[in-house]
């Protein structure tokens, strides 16, 4: 969204905080960093105490990432229009009256405090205090802009988006995977979001099974095990971005196989429209959001075509069934899936954005 963002204004993009004690990602910040990042995006590498998310400790993390936020825009001559956070982490106001304070929520971080091992207690006080601060609330999905409506807030529903491809005449070449056609493909973060068992079906049914992304290896160690031990089932580990157009060419059907979770059910998964980008069908979860952007296929193609783009399943051998069915000669709908995940571009997504931060009428030249 930033990248697509900054088509309507400059951006200063604030990294998730990182201290010297930080073990993970090899970046052990003494101070804070900038970078261009790109022409118009500016990167800011807060730099915050050991044990910044602890009771007592994460109090100076909220004033260092302000305090180091004011740095970077003196720095760059920058005057923001609008200050944006995707975390409610307490740097909603204070930024001056003509600056709009704007939630941008793409997960339901409460519901999912328990998988990435946080307070829910203190995510539900900070999510409550940035909802009173924004002037401007987004939502990633009907059913967190819900929950948000009933705290008092009044979200704008703007779901999440994919860069389109060129038409298959720009497709990769497929990378050699060592498995029977026809494939079908998961790529994306292993873990307790993911429904195991329709994975499980899938390959007890016959079908190649391709998984690519990051495991966490707390999920289901010896069922993940049994599964990748199955000689129709590969996992290739985590895929770099510039590799995963090759990944996405190599197989026939992508999944979106989510558990039916609080978290989930708040959720757009990026990876469906990511499939039809690349012109493969598709077989998701039946999640609140899928089942919203199958409606909106339905606009616009008859129900025979739909089912050969998106298919919303209900259970493991819905997606056994949907699969069968979308690996029966289904080239030919490749230019509409790819036309279809079009309306749907991080293009399309940031001017809705930048409309409702009331961006799109100003032509200030510096404005942020």
């Amino acid at each position: 969204m930033a990248t697509a963002l900054s088509a309507h204004a400059r951006i200063l993009w604030v990294d998730p905080p990182r201290s010297p004690a930080t073990r993970n990602g090899g970046y052990h910040p003494l101070r804070p960093a900038l970078a261009e990042a790109t022409e118009k995006i500016v990167r800011l590498r807060p730099a915050v105490l050991p044990g910044f998310t602890r009771p007592g400790i994460r109090a100076s993390t909220r004033v260092l990432v302000r305090a180091q936020m004011r740095w970077a825009m003196r720095k760059l001559a920058f005057r923001p229009d609008a200050v944006v956070t995707l975390y409610p982490s307490g740097l909603l106001g204070g930024w001056g009256s003509q600056v709009i304070n704007v939630m941008y929520g793409t997960d339901d971080y409460v519901a999912g405090a328990s998988l990435m091992g946080l307070s829910a207690r203190h995510l539900r006080r900070h999510e409550r205090q940035a909802l009173s601060r924004a002037e401007v609330t987004v939502a990633v999905s009907s059913d967190l802009a819900r929950r948000w409506a009933d705290l008092g807030a009044r979200p704008v529903v703007i779901p999440n988006g994919c860069w389109p491809l060129a038409g298959r005449a720009g497709r990769p070449q497929a990378r050699q995977v060592d498995l029977p056609s026809p494939v079908v493909g998961l790529i994306g973060r292993l873990s307790d979001r993911i429904d195991l068992t329709a994975l499980e079906s899938i390959a007890d049914s016959g079908r190649s099974l391709l998984l690519m992304g990051p495991l966490d290896p707390r999920w289901e160690p010896p069922r993940f095990r049994a599964l990748t031990s199955k000689p129709s089932v590969r996992y290739v580990g985590p895929v770099p971005s510039a590799e995963v157009p090759a990944y996405l060419a190599a197989i026939d059907v992508g999944i979106t196989p989510y558990r039916d979770t609080d978290f989930n059910r708040a959720s757009f998964p990026l990876k469906t429209l990511e499939y039809l980008s690349a012109g493969l069908p598709v077989v998701t979860s039946s999640l609140p959001a899928m089942r919203w952007l199958r409606a909106d296929l339905e606009k616009a193609e008859t129900a025979e075509m739909a089912d050969r783009i998106l298919v919303v399943a209900d259970d493991s051998q819905g997606y056994v069934d949907a699969i069968q069915t979308m690996t029966a000669g289904n080239s030919e709908a490749a230019d509409r899936r790819m036309a279809f995940a079009a309306r749907h571009s991080w293009a399309n997504r940031a001017e809705q954005f930048a409309a409702a931060m009331e961006l799109l009428p100003r032509t200030r030249a510096d404005r942020g």
